[in-house]
């Protein structure tokens, strides 16, 4: 009469352990540095200031586009319209 042969889990818990073994000073050595707040500097909208004044006076070698679409993006703006007294966050 034919025996069947039991599968058992030992294999598998052995091979899980090694893997274990091997990884975990790997992965121990490992460094995780954490994202640093942004930061931002305000700005007060003066009377016939227009978002792209204030972008082009905060854009260094960058495109005044991409300026503009973080401010836009950071102030929750909806259009392009200031008003004066109006504070403004300007990503640095």
């Amino acid at each position: 009469m034919y025996r069947r042969k039991r599968v058992t889990l030992m294999p598998i818990i052995s091979l899980a352990a090694l893997s274990l073994m091997v990884a975990l000073p790997v992965l121990s050595s490992t460094r995780l540095y954490a994202a640093s707040a942004p930061r931002y500097q305000v700005v007060r909208v003066n009377a016939g200031d227009t978002l792209w004044s204030i972008a082009a006076a905060h854009t260094g070698d960058s495109d005044v586009q991409d300026t503009i679409d973080r401010i836009t993006s950071v102030n929750h703006l909806h259009g392009t319209t200031l008003q004066p007294g109006q504070h403004l966050r300007i990503p640095q």
